[in-house]
C-alpha cells in the first residue's frame, strides 16, 4: 500500500540546488557520526511518534554484496551483533523490532555498514535510507509536528509523491511457497540423485549452503531463516580437481565446496582469481561450479519459505527453476 504522506529528509538545503535539482552546496555525503546523524534519528523518531508507531518490521534485508558501494568500510556482521541477540540470524524479513532498534538500523544504514532494509509498519509508516544521507519517511498521517521538529533539528523535509525505495516485485521471479509439496519434491530429487545442494538466500546478496541427504533434509529445513529464498542444485562432485580444471576461461562463476570438516563455503571468482580460489579449495572434500549470470542460473527447484502458519508473506520471489519450464509449460508468477 502506498502511503499518502512521503517526505525526503536530508541535511541538504533546497536553496543549494541547481535547476536540475542537483545539490551544489558544501555538505558532505557521509555521516558525521555526530550531531547531524543524531538529528536524522530524532527526526525519524518524531515521525514515528506523530504516526503512533513504536514497532517496525524489517523488510527485504540485505547484507554486504560482492561489490560494496558504501563510502565507509563494511563492518563485521554488518554491525548487527549488538542489535540482535542472535546477530545476523535475527535480521530477517518480517522481523519485528522496537522503534529504538529500528533507529539503530537507520544509523547503520547512514554509515553504509553493509546492512540495509526497509523499515515499515503496514499501511501506516515506512523508513527507507538511500544514498548520500537521504532518508525517506512515509506515513498515513501528515505529521505536522514531526515536520516542525525536523526543521528545528536543522534538517530539510521535502514532500514527495512516493519513496524511490518503495518495494517493486521482481518480474522474473516466482512467488512459490516452500511448503510440504516443495519439500516432498526435493526429497524425491535427493533420493534419485538429481539434487544434493540447497542454497538458502537468507538476505539479499547473502546465501548459506547445505549439502543434503535423505537423513539431513528435515534438520536443514528446521534451521532455515524465516522467509528465506531457496534454490535446489545438483550434488557436489568428489572430484574437486576435475571441477577446478573445468572452470571457464573467462567470466564470473560461483564455486561451492565442502571442506574436510564438513563446512560449506562459496566464492564468486573470475579467471584472475582462479589461483587464489585453488588455494582456498585445497583439501576440499567436494565441490561444484554454478553460473552467476541470471540467464544461465537455473536451479532444479526453487521456493520461498512461508511463515509458521503456512502463509507466504515475503514479497521477494524465488528464482525461476527447471520445474517452471518443464515440458514447455512455465509456471505462472504469484
Amino acid at each position: 500500500m502506498q502511503l499518502p504522506y512521503v517526505y525526503r529528509v536530508s541535511k541538504y538545503d533546497p536553496a543549494d540546488r541547481d535547476d536540475h535539482g542537483h545539490y551544489t552546496g558544501a555538505e558532505d555525503t557521509t555521516s558525521d557520526h555526530g550531531e547531524v546523524e543524531a538529528a536524522y534519528l530524532l527526526a525519524v523518531q518524531a515521525f514515528a511518534a506523530d504516526t503512533g508507531v513504536d514497532r517496525l518490521s524489517v523488510r527485504e534485508p540485505g547484507g554486504t554484496s560482492l561489490a560494496h558501494f558504501g563510502l565507509e568500510p563494511p563492518l563485521d556482521g554488518c554491525g548487527l551483533d549488538t542489535l540482535f541477540p542472535s546477530g545476523l540470524a535475527g535480521f530477517h524479513d518480517g522481523a519485528e523490532v522496537p522503534l529504538g532498534v529500528g533507529l539503530e538500523l537507520v544509523r547503520l544504514m547512514l554509515r553504509d555498514s553493509g546492512a540495509w532494509c526497509r523499515l515499515e509498519r503496514e499501511a501506516a509508516f515506512a523508513v527507507h535510507v538511500g544514498w548520500d544521507q537521504y532518508v525517506y519517511v512515509g506515513s498515513s498521517r501528515p505529521c505536522h509536528a514531526a515536520l516542525a521538529r525536523t526543521r528545528d533539528l536543522g534538517l530539510f523535509p521535502e514532500r514527495l509523491d512516493v519513496s524511490p525505495y518503495d518495494f517493486e516485485p521482481d518480474e522474473d521471479g516466482v512467488l512459490r511457497p516452500g511448503d510440504d509439496a516443495f519439500w516432498a519434491a526435493l526429497r524425491q530429487a535427493v533420493a534419485c540423485g538429481r539434487a544434493g545442494l540447497l542454497e538458502e538466500g537468507y538476505l539479499q546478496n547473502a546465501s548459506r549452503w547445505h549439502r543434503l541427504t535423505g537423513d539431513t533434509i528435515d534438520t536443514v529445513r528446521a534451521g532455515l531463516a524465516p522467509r528465506a529464498r531457496l534454490a535446489v542444485w545438483p550434488n557436489l562432485s568428489s572430484d574437486t580437481a576435475a571441477v577446478l580444471e573445468a572452470l571457464p576461461s573467462e567470466g564470473l562463476v560461483e564455486v561451492v565446496w565442502q571442506d574436510g570438516d564438513g563446512q560449506m563455503h562459496s566464492a564468486v571468482a573470475d579467471e584472475d582469481a582462479y589461483p587464489e580460489l585453488a588455494a582456498r579449495t585445497a583439501g576440499a572434500h567436494a565441490a561444484a561450479v554454478l553460473p552467476v549470470y541470471a540467464d544461465a542460473r537455473l536451479p532444479l527447484l526453487s521456493a520461498v519459505m512461508p511463515d509458521g502458519d503456512g502463509a507466504l508473506r515475503a514479497r521477494w520471489k524465488a528464482e525461476r527453476s527447471l520445474s517452471d519450464t518443464a515440458q514447455g509449460h512455465p509456471q505462472a508468477d504469484g
